[in-house]
């Protein structure tokens, strides 16, 4: 079941915060957040997931910035967000889409006590020019049946900025053996 808007509403201050709210982004069951004003790039030629990768940061002026197409763009919500009990969900907005831009490439399943700014992963099918301060995306909630175990990330979890990938954390995670062993593995050796 997804949430109406006047459910969202009802819940904001409670199991949902959305800082800043501003009521005419208020959908029939979802709800607008913002384009930041700043980008990041990758800068390597082939990104490691088992390392970071380095990138540099832009700046969207308000006359706009044009995205590439083949290109990667990080960038993140205006609006913080906070969900307790239900699963927040992320999605472009269709008007958006309509230019070619995917906002949100693959992760925009969130999970259940979720808090920070949302990271988006934007990708241009041609060149496009974004400005900040635009809805870009939409977020909507799924209530959820059964005991609530909240999300609990040491990587993404109250982040403050854009969050370039972290994988490679995982990597590093040398006292599990599990982890060790679980990459790579069905490759011949």
């Amino acid at each position: 079941m997804i949430l109406t808007g006047h459910q969202i509403q009802a819940e904001m201050g409670g199991n949902i915060v959305i800082d800043p709210f501003d009521e005419s982004q208020l959908n029939p069951n979802s709800y607008n957040l913002r384009l930041h004003n700043e980008l990041l790039v990758y800068e390597e030629i082939v990104l490691d997931m088992a390392r970071p990768n380095r990138y540099r940061r832009y700046e969207i002026p308000a006359d706009g910035f044009v995205l590439q197409p083949n290109k990667l763009y990080l960038a993140r919500t205006m609006e913080r967000t906070e969900t307790h009990n239900f699963v927040p969900m992320l999605e472009g907005r269709s008007s958006v889409g309509r230019l070619g831009l995917f906002v949100h490439v693959t992760a925009g399943f969130g999970d259940v006590g979720f808090c920070g700014y949302w990271t988006l992963e934007m990708f241009a099918v041609q060149p496009v020019r974004i400005y900040p301060g635009i809805p870009i995306c939409q977020i909507f909630y799924h209530a959820i049946e059964g005991e609530v175990t909240e999300y609990r990330s040491e990587k993404y979890q109250h982040n403050r900025d854009i969050q370039p990938s972290l994988l490679y954390k995982e990597f590093q995670q040398k006292n599990d053996p599990q982890m060790r062993l679980g990459f790579g593995q069905g490759q011949a050796e």
